[in-house]
């Protein structure tokens, strides 16, 4: 009788942790992927209402600045203050000396740059008052890292979410404002109060002006993070948590150069900054893969670690990767056959559609990026992160060497080929490396055929002048491509409707 009474608690005990885990991946999944959302239907806005695409290649350097130094002023103590959180038992010490950590290190950044804004200014070729914005913004956001993960750490997940959100809202609000309204209301009333707010051809400094007032807010919101601390410093364990999140700095530093550099890299190179507008214009519409695979990721990671003790993990992670590719295939295709349609409400100005060219290859790019993070599940399980790194490292060397060579010749489309060369590497490294030390077996007969025939209707559909502009066409290849998915996947989908019907 006691064991009738005991299982069933322990069935309702683990279930509720299930609901409680699944609850909170789906709310920082949503703080997570929103932010991005807004990012996207930020794109049209700086299309529509800068003055040229000059303009937004100058937003788009500084934009590649900001997540660089992002990552610098973090220096890995978001992943460090977690690791220690969790094995210290003085949890308020590990919050205290990544806090008043964080808070030193972002004030004296703050100083020096401030004192070196003009050189700064000089160096990138933007106005100063940009540069000033900008030291700001990565300031607070410096600032407000510990809070966040203090927020995550004690299960708070709808503050962490809602101040998140609040965050991307403000920003998108702002600039909206700015650029488009505030300009109309001038003009309706030249002497009343808005006046005193609107500067002519100052698009570039609204865009910086807003997100700074969504740091300055989300700061002010967790400001009460800083009255509550002791702000005692314990050297030996702040110690343990630089060694510890160093190695995460420079795996940050990689994934930065993969992901942003190349605006920088074009810019170094003397590449027109219209170009580098256009080019980051459209590149942003590489972002449906890039939601995709974030969404994905945030949800399947909690799994991988959940089933890692069953007997049958690797097949799950086989079958699992296939259903991702089939999916992201599906996404990768639809985009690049589609590609003419998106492109008028994502990037709703003729004089950017010369750069649509680099569109097949960023969502491409970023297929195989999402390949490679379920790829990466092994090193995960094994607990060598640092793998991780080090093969992010490769990918950055070989996106730095390749934008060199290719950029005098071939302008951004050499930094697009550079960014596909670097995931793809990345994704064969890891697969590689994996099945000698956590072999799972993967269908690669049916993975590699989605994939080559996503690639080939990709290309046909994209690089056929005659066949671009024939919707039946495009039609019908998504549909052949359907219909392929179905042949291959007939014996799983009957037996997922019978269970069903059941």
């Amino acid at each position: 009788m006691v064991t009738f009474v005991v299982i069933p608690n322990q069935y309702s005990n683990t279930l509720s942790l299930y609901k409680n885990l699944f609850k909170q991946t789906l709310i920082y999944g949503l703080a997570t992927v929103f932010p991005r959302i807004i990012t996207f239907v930020l794109n049209p806005v700086y299309v529509m209402y800068l003055p040229d695409k000059s303009k937004m290649g100058e937003v788009s350097i500084i934009f590649s600045y900001l997540v660089f130094f992002n990552v610098v002023l973090s220096y890995g103590m978001e992943t460090a203050f977690f690791r220690f959180y969790n094995s210290e038992d003085n949890k308020k010490k590990v919050i205290s000396t990544s806090t008043v950590s964080l808070f030193w290190s972002s004030i004296g950044f703050l100083c020096i740059a401030l004192l070196f804004r003009n050189t700064l200014a000089g160096w990138i070729g933007v106005r100063v008052e940009y540069i000033t914005y900008t030291i700001w913004i990565l300031t607070l956001d410096a600032l407000t890292i510990i809070p966040f993960s203090k927020l995550r750490a004690e299960k708070k997940p709808m503050k962490y979410a809602v101040i998140k959100m609040s965050n991307a809202c403000i920003s998108l609000l702002m600039t909206v404002f700015f650029l488009a309204i505030l300009p109309k209301l001038v003009e309706l009333n030249p002497e009343g109060f808005f006046s005193t707010i609107y500067f002519e051809n100052f698009q570039i400094g609204y865009i910086f002006i807003s997100l700074l007032m969504a740091s300055l807010t989300t700061f002010l919101v967790l400001i009460p993070n800083y009255t509550k601390i002791s702000w005692t410093f314990d050297k030996v364990l702040w110690k343990k948590m630089m060694t510890y999140g160093l190695p995460i700095l420079f795996a940050g530093i990689a994934f930065a150069i993969n992901e942003h550099f190349d605006k920088i890299l074009l810019d170094w190179m003397h590449v027109p900054l219209a170009d580098i507008g256009a080019y980051s214009a459209c590149y942003k519409i590489g972002m449906f893969m890039v939601l995709f695979r974030t969404a994905y990721t945030l949800g399947i990671e909690p799994f991988f670690f959940s089933h890692a003790a069953n007997e049958n993990a690797q097949q799950t992670y086989a079958t699992i990767t296939k259903y991702f590719v089939i999916f992201g295939s599906f996404i990768c295709l639809f985009v690049i056959v589609f590609i003419d349609l998106l492109k008028q409400p994502l990037v709703p100005r003729k004089e950017y559609w010369d750069a649509i060219k680099v569109v097949p290859l960023i969502v491409l790019a970023n297929f195989f990026l999402g390949i490679y993070t379920n790829l990466s599940v092994w090193y995960k399980l094994i607990d060598k992160t640092k793998v991780g790194a080090y093969i992010s490292l490769v990918g950055a060397a070989i996106t730095l060497l390749l934008n060199w060579l290719l950029i005098p010749t071939l302008s951004y489309y050499g930094s697009a080929i550079a960014t596909l060369a670097a995931y793809g590497s990345m994704m064969v490294i890891s697969y590689k490396m994996g099945q000698k030390h956590y072999p799972i077996p993967y269908d690669f007969n049916k993975i590699f055929s989605y994939l080559g025939l996503t690639i080939l209707f990709s290309a046909v559909s994209f690089y056929i002048p005659v066949l671009r502009e024939n919707y039946l066409v495009k039609f019908g290849l998504l549909a052949l491509f359907l219909y392929f998915i179905y042949y291959s996947e007939k014996e799983t989908l009957l037996r997922i409707i019978k269970r069903k019907s059941k």
